[in-house]
């Protein structure tokens, strides 16, 4: 805590004394802050959304690198929340971006962050790719960070008393919004394509053969964040 008190000393702009009752509460020092730093980005956060974390910076970056396999990418951001993932691929990469969720509280939460960064970011309110499909939006790019957590699986109090369960949990083993998504994807897919996806790290076989099943002959490549453990999984045809 001794280094969350010295967070708050040092980005908290209430009352102090307040700030530390609430930390001893239980409550996260970036809702409490009401922003954290996500990839150089100042982004607004509350218990509307997830708080971006360091493994979701990695995804980013790994997107910005394989990006450079296309020219003028259409890029999506799937289950934006905060807006994280768009923003910095717009800001970093100087384009466009469409980015999504089902949730009307994360939208206005990533609206502020839009507005507040200057991202050309477009937000589509929808589940999953059901946006992009009735409004016939071809895609280079689908990127990716739903929930994933099994409803059984054990998770800190700190997250589950605090953080959206919309944006955390998934039936069939946390594997719903991936199976949705790579089922759905060829609607909105232009004939060169990336997915990229941001996973539990014991997902990585079953969302392997969800590719195969629903996609056919595609390469499916596994990456593993900086603690070791698969993170990402990247599904393309090039």
């Amino acid at each position: 805590m001794k280094k969350e008190i010295e967070y708050l000393k040092k980005y908290y702009k209430g009352n102090l004394d307040d700030a530390i009752k609430r930390l001893k509460a239980n409550e996260p020092v970036q809702y409490i802050v009401g922003n954290v730093n996500f990839y150089g980005y100042e982004l607004n956060v509350n218990k509307n959304v997830l708080i971006p974390r360091r493994e979701t910076e990695e995804l980013v970056e790994e997107v910005i690198k394989r990006s450079k396999s296309f020219t003028a990418p259409t890029i999506i951001d799937v289950g934006t929340g905060s807006g994280a993932i768009a923003i910095s691929l717009s800001k970093e990469l100087a384009t466009h971006v469409y980015a999504s969720d089902i949730s009307k509280n994360a939208l206005e939460v990533a609206k502020l962050n839009i507005n507040k960064t200057k991202s050309n970011v477009s937000l589509l309110e929808g589940d999953m790719l059901s946006p992009y499909i009735d409004k016939n939006i071809k895609v280079d790019i689908i990127v990716s960070n739903p929930p994933y957590i099994s409803r059984d699986e054990k998770i800190e109090d700190v997250v589950y008393n605090n953080e959206p369960h919309i944006a955390l949990y998934a039936k069939n083993k946390g594997l719903e919004f991936y199976e949705s998504i790579l089922k759905e994807a060829k609607k909105i897919l232009n004939t060169k394509y990336l997915i990229a996806f941001e996973i539990g790290y014991l997902q990585a076989n079953d969302i392997k053969e969800l590719a195969k099943k629903y996609l056919g002959n595609v390469k499916v490549e596994i990456k593993k964040d900086l603690s070791g453990k698969n993170r990402m999984l990247f599904v393309y045809n090039f």
